[in-house]
């Protein structure tokens, strides 16, 4: 036996023993002497489908009168998901919730999505905000923390307390290391620093990469079918998923300078490698979707597209003397919503729904017609501008 196949099928003993470990300390989890529900924060990406695989298979190898625990899948599509990416997400939980259902397990799942008056093209095109950046990264809040919290303090009202099991690995990133670290309080359940009545659980926080696609490529989902769909999403997209986030200090997760799937939209990160990923790979029809993206960044910072004031009437400027100007003017917005329009056509898909339209165009009409509540204009001094 040659040197690589011994270290080879050595680590594969390291991983089994390791997984063995998790699955016996979720086990032990879910039977402590409390109901409260477990929710999964599901991004349809490696790290959170092996944590849904291990619940899934845990529950299935319970007895129904052992099954005394709620389990939640909560994913969340922001509404304008890579598409492909959206897709595999509706799928996947649709197929996760019709097993649960064939299998009579105590688990269900949700996709969380925005309030309508807060997603991303109401607030661009309707409110004329500019695309976010790094510096004002609007988007995270409104469109994952918000959603996905709101459904947690609901189950946590309702039961008292609630655990989130949620994906994250120490060894994934430097950023992700520390984050682990500053929570973590030698426990295995954290208290969640933003949402009263719940408890964080990091059941695979010690995995390392290798040890989660190995995993995924030779086990088959409990819910049936195979997680190659996934592997092959990440392989075409040559990076990782936007994971979920439920609180702001987790934010810079979400639009990094990595090859990560998610918003189609994003002008946080200068490139979007995973949509050109998916354009190189063969998904031509994406490439409008990039071109558009790059010209929503590129007009970002032009001075006659935006106004001068704020939506409350102030002019801004920083401590450094730097004027920041304001909103996206009507033509600008005008501008963006006929060439989205454009693009659907080009496409052929729903780039935005019938309600944000007419959210817009409501927007658009108080403007109009100087029905807004502006504050007396002044002019403001502030350290960080938009």
């Amino acid at each position: 036996m040659g040197l690589d196949n011994a270290s080879t099928m050595e680590r594969t003993k390291d991983s089994a023993a390791i997984i063995a470990a998790i699955r016996a300390d979720m086990l032990d989890e879910y039977r402590q002497p409390h109901s409260y529900p477990w929710i999964i924060g599901y991004s349809g990406g490696k790290d959170s489908t092996l944590v849904t695989h291990l619940v899934f298979e845990m529950l299935m190898s319970l007895p129904p009168s052992q099954r005394t625990r709620q389990v939640h899948v909560v994913a969340n599509d922001t509404l304008v998901e890579s598409p492909l990416v959206v897709q595999h997400l509706v799928e996947s939980v649709s197929e996760i919730e019709e097993a649960a259902q064939a299998f009579a397990l105590p688990l269900v799942t949700k996709i969380t999505r925005p309030a309508p008056d807060q997603s991303f093209w109401v607030n661009v095109i309707g409110r004329g905000y500019p695309p976010p950046n790094r510096t004002f990264r609007w988007c995270t809040d409104r469109m994952k923390i918000q959603p996905t919290s709101r459904y947690i303090k609901t189950k946590a009202d309702e039961e008292g307390q609630v655990i989130l099991l949620l994906g994250v690995r120490r060894s994934e990133s430097a950023t992700r290391a520390a984050s682990v670290g500053r929570y973590d309080n030698g426990e295995r359940l954290n208290r969640h620093n933003d949402l009263m009545g719940c408890l964080v659980y990091r059941p695979i926080v010690e995995l390392d990469t290798e040890d989660v696609w190995e995993f995924l490529a030779l086990k088959d989902p409990p819910w049936g079918g195979s997680h190659l769909k996934l592997i092959g999403l990440y392989r075409d997209a040559s990076g990782g998923e936007c994971p979920v986030v439920t609180q702001k200090s987790d934010a810079p997760s979400c639009g990094t300078t990595s090859s990560r799937f998610g918003c189609w939209t994003c002008t946080v990160v200068e490139k979007d490698r995973s949509l050109e990923g998916f354009v190189e790979a063969g998904y031509a029809e994406f490439g409008p979707l990039l071109d558009f993206r790059d010209w929503l960044a590129s007009i970002r910072n032009d001075r006659d597209r935006r106004q001068a004031r704020r939506r409350d009437g102030r002019i801004t400027i920083t401590d450094g003397g730097t004027f920041v100007p304001g909103p996206f003017t009507l033509k600008a917005r005008a501008e963006i919503f006929e060439r989205l329009r454009q693009l659907e056509k080009t496409t052929g898909q729903a780039l935005i729904n019938e309600e944000e339209v007419g959210l817009i165009h409501e927007i658009w009409a108080h403007e109009i017609v100087g029905q807004t509540k502006a504050k007396p204009m002044d002019v403001r001094e502030i350290k960080k501008g938009r």
